[in-house]
This record gives C-alpha cells, sequence and structure tokens, in this order.
C-alpha cells in the first residue's frame, strides 16, 4: 500500500508494534498484544440545496494488552511519539499488576492463529474532492425534491468516504494488518406538511465507490418512499403475517448474533443457551458466515486477535452450528474461539426463490414493516416489542400507509416462525438478508 494521505506507512507500524512488544516483555510482562492504526475520512452534508456541513478527521491510535500470567492490564493512546507509547506501555503493566488473576485470560491460542493473507480487495479509496462531494450530495437532494411536489422538506443529504490501515502483532509471533475503504451516500426528506408530514430515507455504502448506487438514485428512492407514507392510518389491534422489509431483516440477524454471541452466554443474558445443535429456525433458513468475502464491508481473514477467520453455515435448516466466540468467551464456555473476536463477520441469511412481490402475495393479509422504533428487544428472555410503521397489505397487494402501531411477539417464536425469505437481498453493514416473512405477530394498534 502507498497512499501520502495517510502519516504513517505500514513498515513503520510494524517497527512500532515490534518496540511496544519487546518493550512490554523486558518489563515484566509473560505476554502482550498491540494493534496501531490511523484512519482519514471526509464527509459532507447539503440541507435544501446548501452545504450544512463539511468534516475532516484524521485519527490516529495505539492500544496494548499486556499479561502477568493471568492478570490482565489494557492501556491505549493517540499519541504515537516514542514517550508516549513508552508510558503507555508502563500504565498497562500497573493495571495487570493490581488486577486479579482470570484463568480464561490470555492470548488466542497460537494454533488458531492465521497463517495465510488473501487479498480480499478491501481498499478501494474514492479521491473525492470537497467540492465534487458536495455537487454529489446537491445532486442526491435534488434528485429526491424532484420525484414530486409534495417532497416539502429534507433533512440532507450526504456523501462520505472513509480509509484506514492498522498492524495488530502479538508476542506469539503474530503481526499482520491491511488497508481498508468504507463510503456511503445518503438522503433523507420529507412529504406533505403540518400534521400530515412523513419521513424516509434510503443509503448506499461499501468498499468500492464504483459499486455504489449513483447519488440521483438513492436520492429518487428516498423521495418516493416517503411519498408513499403520506395518508398513513392507525389500525385495529390484531394478529397477522408481518413482512420485515431488507434493510429491517437485517435487523433480525443482529438479534440472532447478540443471542448467539459469548459475552452474553457466558453471563447466561441470552434466550439461546445450550441451543448449539437444536433447531432456532424454520426448518428453511440457513445463515452463512463469509468472512473472505471479496470487497465485503465485514471481510477480514482473521479477528482482532489475530485468529483465522473460516467461511461456514453458522445456522443451517434452521439449526444452530455454532456460536459467535472470541478467544474469553470461548474459555469461559469450554469451547474454542470461533474467530469473532470483534464480532460478526459477513452474514448472509440465504434468499429464498421468491421476490418481494411473491412474498406479498404469500402474506395475502397483514403488515409489511419498512419501519421499526424503540429498542424493546430482551436478549435474555427474546421478548420483541417495537413501534413500526409500514402497510396494511390486502390480497397480496399494498392496500394503505399505516402508523403508529406495535409488533411483539418473541425471537424464539419469530425464528421458528419464518415463513418466507425474499431473494431482494440488501446489504447493511455486516449483514446481508432479503425481505422476511413472519408467520405471525401482535399487531397493536387502536
Amino acid at each position: 500500500m502507498s497512499d501520502s494521505r495517510f502519516s504513517f506507512t505500514p513498515d513503520r507500524f510494524r517497527e512500532i508494534t515490534t518496540d511496544v512488544l519487546a518493550q512490554a516483555r523486558a518489563r515484566g510482562a509473560s505476554a502482550a498484544e498491540t494493534e496501531v492504526s490511523e484512519s482519514i475520512g471526509q464527509s459532507v452534508t447539503v440541507r435544501q440545496g446548501e452545504v450544512e456541513t463539511i468534516e475532516y478527521t484524521r485519527d490516529k491510535g495505539l492500544a496494548i494488552t499486556v499479561y502477568i500470567g493471568q492478570q490482565r492490564g489494557h492501556a491505549s493512546t493517540s499519541d504515537l511519539s516514542a514517550q508516549a507509547v513508552s508510558d503507555t506501555v508502563d500504565k498497562a503493566l500497573t493495571i495487570a499488576r493490581f488486577t486479579a488473576a482470570d484463568d480464561c485470560a490470555g492470548l488466542a491460542d497460537e494454533d488458531l492463529l492465521a497463517r495465510d493473507f488473501p487479498d480480499l480487495d478491501l481498499y478501494r479509496p474514492w479521491g473525492l474532492g470537497v467540492d465534487q462531494s458536495i455537487a454529489l450530495a446537491k445532486a442526491c437532494e435534488a434528485a429526491a425534491f424532484a420525484v414530486d411536489k409534495r417532497i416539502t422538506n429534507s433533512e440532507g443529504a450526504s456523501v462520505g468516504t472513509h480509509d484506514a490501515h492498522f498492524i495488530y502483532a502479538n508476542s506469539a509471533g503474530f503481526m499482520a494488518g491491511y488497508p481498508s475503504s468504507r463510503h456511503h451516500v445518503s438522503c433523507a426528506v420529507i412529504a406533505g406538511k403540518d400534521d400530515a408530514m412523513q419521513r424516509d430515507d434510503w443509503y448506499t455504502s461499501g468498499r468500492d465507490p464504483d459499486a455504489l448506487e449513483r447519488a440521483e438514485t438513492v436520492g429518487a428512492i428516498a423521495g418516493r418512499r416517503a411519498l408513499r407514507r403520506l395518508g398513513a392510518r392507525k389500525i385495529d389491534t390484531t394478529q397477522a403475517p408481518v413482512l420485515f422489509e431488507a434493510p429491517l431483516a437485517t435487523g433480525l440477524l443482529g438479534h440472532f448474533v447478540s443471542a448467539a454471541s459469548g459475552g452474553n452466554l457466558y453471563r447466561k443474558a441470552s434466550f439461546l443457551l445450550d441451543a448449539l445443535g437444536k433447531r432456532i429456525f424454520a426448518p428453511d433458513v440457513t445463515i452463512a458466515e463469509q468472512p473472505r468475502l471479496p470487497r465485503g464491508l465485514a471481510s477480514s481473514a482473521f479477528d482482532e486477535e489475530g485468529v483465522a477467520t473460516v467461511t461456514r453455515n453458522v445456522v443451517d435448516a434452521g439449526v444452530l452450528q455454532g456460536y459467535f466466540l472470541g478467544s474469553y468467551s470461548g474459555r469461559k464456555l469450554g469451547l474454542r474461539s470461533t474467530g469473532n473476536a470483534g464480532g460478526n463477520h459477513n452474514l448472509l441469511l440465504e434468499p429464498g426463490a421468491v421476490d418481494f412481490e411473491g412474498l406479498l402475495r404469500q402474506m395475502g393479509r397483514g403488515l409489511l414493516v419498512t419501519e421499526l422504533l424503540g429498542m424493546g428487544v430482551n436478549t435474555v428472555t427474546g421478548d420483541y416489542s417495537r413501534g413500526a410503521a409500514g402497510f396494511w397489505v390486502e390480497n397480496g397487494a399494498i392496500a394503505f400507509p399505516v402508523q403508529e402501531v406495535t409488533i411483539a411477539s418473541n425471537l424464539k417464536d419469530m425464528f421458528l416462525g419464518i415463513a418466507g425469505i425474499g431473494n431482494d437481498v440488501v446489504v447493511r453493514g455486516s449483514r446481508a438478508s432479503g425481505s422476511v416473512l413472519i408467520a405471525q405477530m401482535t399487531i397493536a394498534g387502536e
């Protein structure tokens, strides 16, 4: 990698991490791990055709974790001068000496560390100047207003670009890192006026700027989404099927990841305790983790501890095949790391054969949810209750927009009650899903 915008080269980062580990060992650490990173970013927001914000970011940092036996200490700094780095090593050691021993603490198992580092094509810098960013944001917002005269206001359109690189190293001999990029275009607008206003948005994000949706497309989608919500009304309380639009269905994957993550499991704060090898989803549900997907937003050959990532089916035909574990949580559970220190990698809910319209026809009568409000999800019990807005569906077609309802159930019942998965897959961060049809939920209205 050669990028003059960065202040540090990868070779300099390797020198810093090598020196940090040597200092830690020389001062009494039995093991240590460190990461040094740098990032640069630019974000522009336009509202009502005028520039509202221009933001530049440039960050750097170093973090070190030391072990004295099984006593652990951690410290970090944003100052990479020699003295500041030395002081940070001392702080981590001081913390470790005053920390109780923990038999699960320590570096990742050496036999799990990554040995191969394929190029996953994660660095595609955009190189946008601020004037270009402003022009794109203005075009995005203008496309939203051009949809219809009833688009009356805007929360803004933004264009952002972010580039970073890092090196992670530990005293077991692991050292690796890579550069990455992430870009986005987004727009949020308001349709109607007075008490009849409705808001909606759309965005696109990715590693490669050439793979993003056009700014004008993003704006037009946001405008149409806001417009179609005009005239929303309440409905009577009922029980009916609920169809989660694809961008929201990725949130269901997020709830699953939280419940299947080691931290919640060993604290017994999950409804998926002792669920390994059991059916927790409908039989047609398969969820794949694809950490080495080229240009994936959550791709990496190794996790935050250097453990090699592995492509796997976390859920296969509805059966839970694995958890999301780092070294510490794995040891607490009597298991090994799954390469998920730092979170899940690209999760894909395997799409079904039908498209979005096919799911509407399959549902027949029920609620299409396009917006969720509040955070009424209990990971311990699985209870699920959230404010929602969307559209009422009759005879397999959208009948009218709906607002101010609450949908409720339990995640265990929702997962087992998945009746259909669309092929209208969207990617939202580390998760990808088509729309998801739940056979039945309680819809609280008037």
